[in-house]
């Protein structure tokens, strides 16, 4: 939270790498107890809702490998920067339908308790009319990846009613520029902003906090602001609202498409 000046009531961050999280510091107690959301709080103490998925780029990472193995193929050697920003930027462009074509992927490397899944098998599938395209792909890719910690996420703003005015992106997904930032924002319908700090970790919030004891003569949230971000360049991405209803369809057809997974389980051993 503090890494990514995300302490104020209504705002949050989403800290994706291995696992992803999404935590919101909640404007209201939550009226019920929701095992999707972990409650937990800010350094100075405010209640926040948390959700964790517990699979993000493994997946991911395996199919970027594979195109870079196709790229060597041919004859090609590409950066990790450039095999990585190319893949992903056909994800938005405008060869991409908005719901990914009907393609469905799930990055479930291990069990995810969000979807009720108790062990991973990474899954694509689609249907004989499905567009199957390289854009499209990749979108299914990142919706995908995305799709669990949205349902913790629904379950605080829909369910609950929790007010977010912005979040905020944090992670090494966020280095390709706008990619992940433009997604996200329509898995969550909210404004995502990036730092140019995107790629710091908690260990620098460390410091920051630690800081902070020796100018504790204002609240954390505006020592923050004031003193620490005061000139943080980041960009913030709007949700676009082709690209929510987009998500929406995807989401719909990801969790109507569970029972594919507890069916890969029973069919295909967990060790090769």
């Amino acid at each position: 939270m503090v890494a990514t000046n995300a302490v104020r009531v209504r705002t949050g961050n989403v800290s994706a790498g291995t696992s992803i999280f999404a935590t919101v510091v909640l404007d209201h107690t939550l009226e019920r107890l929701h095992p999707e959301v972990d409650l937990v709080a800010t350094p100075a103490g405010d209640p926040a809702g948390m959700s964790h998925a517990n699979n993000f780029t493994s997946d991911l990472n395996a199919w970027v490998r594979l195109f870079g193995q196709f790229a060597e193929a041919v004859g090609l050697t590409l950066d990790a920067g450039t095999l990585y920003g190319t893949l992903f930027r056909t994800a938005i462009s405008p060869e991409a339908d908005a719901d990914a074509g009907g393609l469905l992927n799930y990055c479930f490397y291990s069990g995810e308790f969000l979807a009720g899944i108790e062990e991973g098998r990474p899954v694509f599938a689609r249907g004989p009319e499905a567009s199957m395209t390289l854009a499209n792909f990749m979108r299914a890719q990142l919706f995908g990846a995305f799709s669990p910690v949205k349902i913790g996420m629904d379950v605080m703003t829909k369910d609950e009613g929790v007010r977010v005015d912005s979040l905020i992106g944090h992670g090494g997904i966020f280095t390709t520029p706008k990619v992940a930032q433009k997604i996200l924002a329509a898995a969550f319908n909210t404004p995502i902003q990036v730092m140019s700090t995107a790629a710091e970790g908690g260990a620098w919030g460390m410091v920051v906090l630690a800081d902070y004891l020796w100018h504790a003569d204002t609240p954390l949230a505006d020592h923050l602001d004031d003193r620490v971000f005061a000139d943080a360049q980041s960009t913030v991405e709007e949700p676009d609202p082709a690209d929510v209803a987009g998500f929406e369809e995807f989401f719909a057809n990801f969790v109507r498409g569970l029972p594919i997974e507890r069916a890969a389980i029973e069919a295909i051993p967990l060790e090769r």
